[in-house]
């Protein structure tokens, strides 16, 4: 095979990141030279505006280009990461277990998407979360029941794609059941097959079934299927499991392969040639790895392999036609919904301060929002200004550090005067008395402690203990997986993004405010 058509189909299974809210001139170059996709982190969006200034951009160089996004809108959200998404994320959708809302609500993301020239989200997350410590899923699975996950997976699938974006399932077989961050190291699942198929499996079973074009591999060493290599590398997994057993016929993308759960072993372009050669159609890469020269690497040991013997030229042909049916999906996807002509909310006009965003997200949030009161402890709402103390915990790297998050800024807006402190860890280890901390600025004021994933940090929960101790009517907000209730007044939000912490403000303050208006 000539080393030009080659280098043309190594590039067209590649979905690299930028950086910029432009193209990039050698993204451009590359579009017109076999490039099947990029992929949009937080750094490529300003605003929706400014999102389709920069898609019009790339299908100026190729119509069918695949834009890509890991937009979850929860707390993993890219496209409104400025503000924190509008929407409430999945574990509180699924607290709520309503499939028709999620539908409504995948729906409501893809016409956004989809307006800013978005044709490819890597959602939704289809991870079932059996293990409540697990560092890196949380709030952004629907739940931790299998039936349960798989329903809601399917819905968000439909709802998303009627509005012409892919959905991709993520992340097989099954990120749930793990106590280690797939970005750092190589979880384990340790489950027999029966187990898997009964949890792990399921979602994704209800995710084909639903007709998900996109499946995302996860870096897992699963040895019920393959004791040595990772999901993502094996062809036991990708091949016998998702598209024999499985039936999956669309195409199969890899987690970010420069993550250390196949990055650290096998290297980067190591772990690409092995990924292809296992069956997935394309690679994912660009979170931190965003230049040109990360592109050639991984374009030229494709080619590399494909003369060595490594890479079957046969498997590189059918995952790149793989990736041109689902450009031509998308394509036909984009004419046929028409979404230039969709409108947009515009709010509710009743003359109050709008909240920008989505008001199917906004009403979604405070449908999930779970109150647990004590005997004997003060009511809601409060009554004047508030103190907001707000704890944070170490940064989930899927979350990202940038996304803003809590109770204080909308409280204050409710209520106005409103106090607030962040704190974390480092800096709660260096006081003697953590909790007179805490207490300073809360005399004579309603408290309100914000957590996340109380359960998951001892020197967290220490804290709370210490603070409720002395302050017992202080109102706790848990705005991740609410597995510890403590405080006289608890209030479980399902997830910590701009959405929840507006509907926990407004039922601590009392206020109701107005349906959003679109970015």
């Amino acid at each position: 095979m000539p080393h030009q058509e080659l280098a043309k189909l190594a590039a067209t299974v590649l979905q690299p990141g930028f950086v910029g809210t432009t193209a990039p001139d050698w993204v451009r170059r590359w579009l017109g030279e076999g490039l099947g996709g990029v992929a949009l982190f937080a750094r490529n969006v300003e605003s929706p505006a400014q999102v389709a200034a920069l898609t019009a951009q790339l299908r100026a160089e190729r119509p069918d280009v695949i834009v890509a996004i890991d937009e979850e809108a929860g707390d993993v959200t890219r496209f409104e990461s400025r503000h924190g998404s509008s929407r409430p994320g999945n574990l509180a959708l699924g607290a709520i277990d309503d499939p028709e809302l999620t539908e409504a609500v995948a729906r409501d993301l893809g016409y956004e998407l989809a307006h800013a020239g978005i044709t490819l989200d890597y959602a939704p997350d289809t991870d079932v979360n059996s293990n409540p410590d697990n560092p890196v899923i949380g709030v952004r699975a629907f739940g931790a029941e299998p039936q349960l996950v798989a329903r809601h997976s399917a819905a968000f699938v439909r709802g998303i794609q009627d509005a012409g974006v892919a959905a991709c399932a993520k992340h097989f077989p099954g990120h749930g059941d793990t106590s280690v961050d797939s970005h750092h190291d190589v979880p384990l699942i340790d489950r027999d097959r029966a187990a898997l198929d009964a949890c792990e499996l399921l979602p994704f079973r209800a995710a084909i079934e639903a007709g998900v074009k996109v499946v995302m591999t996860g870096h897992l060493l699963v040895p019920a299927y393959d004791p040595e290599l990772p999901a993502t590398l094996s062809r036991r997994i990708l091949t016998d499991l998702l598209r024999t057993e499985l039936g999956f016929d669309g195409l199969i993308v890899t987690d970010g392969i420069e993550m250390q759960g196949v990055a650290r072993k096998y290297g980067l372009a190591g772990a690409t040639v092995r990924a292809i050669a296992a069956g997935a159609d394309a690679i994912c890469v660009g979170g931190g790895l965003a230049g040109e020269d990360t592109a050639i690497e991984l374009r030229d040991a494709i080619v590399a392999a494909v003369h060595n013997g490594t890479l079957p030229a046969e498997r590189l042909y059918d995952a790149a036609a793989r990736v041109g049916r689902l450009a031509a999906w998308t394509t036909a996807a984009r004419r046929g919904t028409g979404v230039a002509a969709v409108p947009r909310s515009n709010g509710n006009g009743n003359g109050a301060k709008p909240q920008p965003g989505s008001a199917v997200g906004f009403d979604a949030a405070r449908r999930a929002v779970r109150v647990t009161a004590a005997d004997g402890a003060a009511s809601l709402p409060i009554t004047g200004a508030a103190h907001v103390v707000e704890f944070a915990p170490p940064r989930n790297i899927a979350v990202g550090e940038e996304t803003p998050w809590g109770v204080s800024a909308p409280l204050d807006d409710l209520r106005p005067g409103t106090t607030s402190i962040r704190l974390t860890e480092s800096y709660l280890a260096e006081l003697t008395d953590p909790a007179a901390t805490v207490l300073a600025g809360g005399d004579g004021r309603t408290l309100v402690l914000v957590v996340r994933d109380l359960h998951r940090h001892a020197w967290l929960a220490d804290v709370i203990t210490a603070v409720l101790a002395r302050r017992p009517d202080a109102i706790v907000v848990e705005m991740g997986v609410p597995v510890t209730v403590l405080g006289g007044v608890h209030i479980a939000t399902y997830g910590a993004t701009r959405a929840c912490g507006r509907a926990a403000a407004e039922l601590i303050a009392g206020t109701p405010v107005p349906a959003p208006l679109a970015a």
